[in-house]
């Protein structure tokens, strides 16, 4: 695999920066929504937004590199099934917490949650943290996204029917022209582009973001001017928090030990814990946007909740399977006689 540069591995914080960048846009919107014309000029440049986000991505993707990883297929299948298999499973459980512990909305934004593809930044750099396989981690992220493309609107069509646009002939539209399209075209031209993006990282880091605050501007201005905030209660966000910590500690646990179960060695099944228990909310957010619509504000509150989390908890286990390699391999820990 040619070589590529692995992102260092985050500090913990108690609330990671983009997640207060995404909190004060929602506050912003609440303060500030978008409502009128202005709501029209916002809805046509997320559109734009969503468009180019999925241009990069293609632009970005190596076919090289994610077929010189096929080597690993059978780490690759499992954080598959774990991601667009367990997960979804998980999220079709949770239609048994209506109306007592979540909302139907929640709980459809639940579900939602449970559909998107894995995360890939974090991923490596956890996986690095706890001195995993990192190359591993680097394909099955971005094999779990290129994925999701696909599957997440397929499997949110056909799971959340009516909330999530269902198989009509607009919606499929919508995903062609605003997600497949503009992925497809990234692919084509990316020995164009390719050589631009890599060369400007931040640049293209900070279209990144920024194409992402204004998708949740948006979104969350039309939940405001709809009055959906006023069917969340603070018992609700509760309840919603708990059945998120339920969920992470499942995908955790699965991950770890089904891995050991299939025979994988320590380093594999790092990789697979950490690309198979998290969810992208970079993907996650502009995908919402297109399926829901109006509704995508509370759809995607479930999504953003659950990345801060799974960031401060597996920060925490990165660190501690850190410690545990150390130990391991420190001469003091092996028996003398």
């Amino acid at each position: 695999m040619s070589r590529r540069r692995i992102p260092q591995p985050p500090s913990w914080l108690p609330v990671d920066p983009y997640i207060a960048a995404l909190i004060g846009t929602v506050l912003l919107a609440a303060l500030l929504p978008a409502s009128g014309g202005a709501a029209e000029v916002a809805g046509g440049a997320s559109t734009g937004a969503v468009a180019l986000l999925f241009f990069l991505y293609g632009a970005r993707l190596s076919t090289a590199e994610a077929l010189d990883g096929l080597r690993h297929w059978r780490l690759h299948l499992t954080v598959l099934a774990c991601t667009f298999v367990v997960f979804p499973l998980l999220g079709l459980a949770s239609a048994g917490l209506v109306p007592y512990v979540l909302s139907p909305q929640l709980q459809s934004g639940f579900l939602f949650l449970c559909l998107v593809p894995s995360t890939i930044q974090s991923s490596i750099a956890f996986t690095s943290i706890a001195r995993g396989n990192v190359p591993a981690a680097i394909c099955a992220g971005s094999f779990s996204s290129i994925a999701g493309i696909f599957l997440t609107p397929v499997l949110a069509a056909a799971l959340l029917g009516g909330d999530g646009g269902g198989f009509s002939g607009d919606a499929l539209l919508k995903i062609g022209a605003q997600l497949l399209l503009p992925f497809a075209l990234g692919q084509l031209l990316r020995r164009r582009v390719g050589g631009f993006v890599a060369r400007h990282r931040k640049v293209v880091g900070l279209v990144d973001r920024g194409s992402i605050l204004l998708v949740v501007y948006t979104a969350f201005s039309e939940g405001m001017v709809a009055g959906i905030w006023g069917q969340v209660t603070p018992a609700r966000l509760g309840a919603l928090l708990a059945a998120e910590a339920v969920l992470l500690a499942l995908m955790l646990t699965v991950t770890w030990y089904g891995a050991k179960r299939l025979g994988f060695g320590r380093a594999d099944r790092v990789a697979i814990q950490f690309a198979g228990s998290k969810k992208s909310l970079a993907s996650g957010l502009p995908m919402a946007s297109v399926l829901f619509g109006a509704q995508a504000s509370l759809a995607v509150l479930p999504l953003m909740l659950f990345h801060q989390m799974q960031l401060m908890v597996c920060a925490v286990i990165a660190k501690r399977r850190s410690r545990d390699a150390q130990d391991t391999a420190s001469p003091e820990a092996v028996p003398v006689g």
